[in-house]
């Protein structure tokens, strides 16, 4: 939960989930569905997926318990390097070694190495590094000072050199560098993904499409959306999805939202369809009609949960007020 996601963020949802899935076991059991939904509002749901489909790898040939060493862990779906690394020093005491970007920057103005994020002469060296340096007593406490370092004193910019306990060692300090190493990562260009979204309401339910489990929102419920490429008219896109079978009303909503690397646009319209739903669209593998109070414990992006809630809110029961008897 903690990759991509502030602390503070985080603990509710860590509460949460640890309540509803409290061991391996019970995660194993349960859907992707049911994990996807109670993982709702985290974002990054492949991570979501990842865990779930782990922790049914470690039921299955672990016994219900993590490898302890790197390799074992790196079988696991969804650890990479840095997380093998992390578990194993952390969890495990094994001279494991981790980067991440605090601690690429870290070694990087100690070690004075030049090259840019994503250079892979700079990744393996930093990795050497970390390799060697986490030989030793405490492994684990160790990546985590490293950590620790390059988030509160080693910052990307203005660090506070003179409370930095490895300042004497630094290269980057003793030659005033530190400002310029490293260099800031290229930033790719935003892509833009503007969607015209189908609201389907009847008798107290609301259509929604579950997406294929790969790409964009994989898995997430959501009302049926299809992207609209540059200058495309999303009424009749619409029209052409759903044909005569449905009668189209005009643009009742524009969501704007920005995501890590892209811009999105959401362009609601409210769309009447007979209840006999035929083959769902494409990109899509499942749609039903689904209560509108039971909408917020299936897994759907904030974006669209704020785009159902603001095209079709729920209505609070009205509380009627009483004299009290005297």
């Amino acid at each position: 939960m903690l990759q991509q996601t502030q602390v503070d963020r985080v603990i509710p949802y860590f509460e949460r989930f640890l309540a509803r899935f409290p061991t391996v076991g019970a995660l194993a059991d349960a859907s992707v569905e049911d994990v996807l939904g109670v993982w709702r509002g985290l974002g990054y749901y492949t991570r979501a997926r990842n865990l779930h489909a782990a922790a049914r790898v470690l039921v299955e040939r672990h016994a219900g318990r993590l490898p302890d060493d790197v390799d074992g862990l790196r079988a696991l779906p969804g650890f990479g390097r840095y997380t093998a690394g992390a578990v194993a020093s952390i969890a495990f005491g094994r001279e494991a070694p981790l980067v991440d970007g605090n601690v690429a920057r870290v070694l990087s103005r100690l070690f004075e190495i030049e090259g840019a994020p994503g250079d892979k002469a700079r990744e393996a060296l930093l990795w050497a590094l970390a390799t060697e340096l986490v030989k030793g007593e405490r492994p684990g406490d160790f990546n985590q000072s490293l950590m620790e370092l390059g988030a509160t004193v080693c910052t990307p910019s203005s660090p506070t050199c003179l409370l930095c306990p490895v300042r004497a060692s630094c290269r980057a300090q003793a030659s005033g560098r530190q400002g310029e190493l490293p260099p800031p990562r290229k930033q790719a260009p935003r892509k833009r993904l503007e969607l015209a979204v189908a609201l389907s309401a009847r008798d107290g339910n609301v259509l929604l499409a579950r997406r294929a489990e790969r790409g964009l929102f994989g898995g997430l419920w959501e009302l049926p959306a299809l992207p609209l490429a540059a200058g495309e008219n999303a009424y009749a896109s619409l029209r052409e999805l759903f044909g005569k079978r449905a009668t189209i009303g005009p643009e009742m909503l524009v969501l704007e939202r920005t995501l890590t690397h892209r811009d999105l646009v959401l362009r609601v319209f409210p769309v009447a369809l007979p209840p006999r739903l035929k083959t769902p669209p494409g990109g899509y593998v499942e749609w039903r009609w689904v209560p509108r109070e039971e909408t917020r414990t299936l897994g759907m992006s904030s974006a669209m949960e704020t785009a159902l809630d603001e095209a079709l809110p729920t209505q609070s029961p009205k509380v009627r007020k009483t004299k009290r008897p005297k």
